[in-house]
């Protein structure tokens, strides 16, 4: 059982500005109002296999979880880029892939995120059948902050 959605931020900023906000794992306590902490667990650049554990603060509780990047492709000169973050939290695969696409001189920014339990009991069909839509609503309204804030700080470069 696989819960989507897709959501798209246009940013007046080229590629390159975006994908310096997104790729800036350390420094996103400071531009997402939602992230509380970061605490990186590899080192070097942003890079496939690079891993952290963010806590968040949603609905008034915070919540770590372990996160990391399974796809990168840097954007270059007249081409956009993407990447993967993968994270399995309380028996739930999740996937956020970020799609920059440069657009008239500046980036849309498409946010693709899917949530999977992975071998789902009975009880969790029906709790995800009951309450999977009011989590999605509650997510996509974080992410769709996480996403002004990302063209917010863009746009400041």
């Amino acid at each position: 059982m696989e819960h989507t959605m897709i959501l798209t931020q246009r940013i007046h900023a080229p590629a390159g500005a975006v994908w310096s906000v997104i790729s800036d794992i350390p420094g996103s306590a400071a531009t997402l109002s939602g992230i509380e902490s970061v605490q990186m667990l590899s080192d070097g650049p942003y890079a496939v296999g690079t891993r952290w554990k963010e806590t968040r603060s949603m609905m008034g509780r915070s919540e770590t979880v372990e996160m990391w990047v399974s796809a990168s492709e840097p954007p270059a000169p007249g081409r956009g880029g993407s990447t993967t973050v993968k994270a399995f939290q309380g028996g739930a695969d999740y996937t956020s892939r970020f799609i920059l696409a440069e657009r008239d001189g500046g980036t849309d920014l498409t946010l693709t995120f899917g949530a999977e339990l992975v071998e789902p009991t009975r009880f969790n069909k029906i709790m995800m059948a009951v309450f999977g839509g009011i989590g999605m609503r509650i997510t996509g309204k974080a992410l769709s902050r996480d996403l002004k804030e990302i063209a917010a700080r863009a746009e400041s470069l």
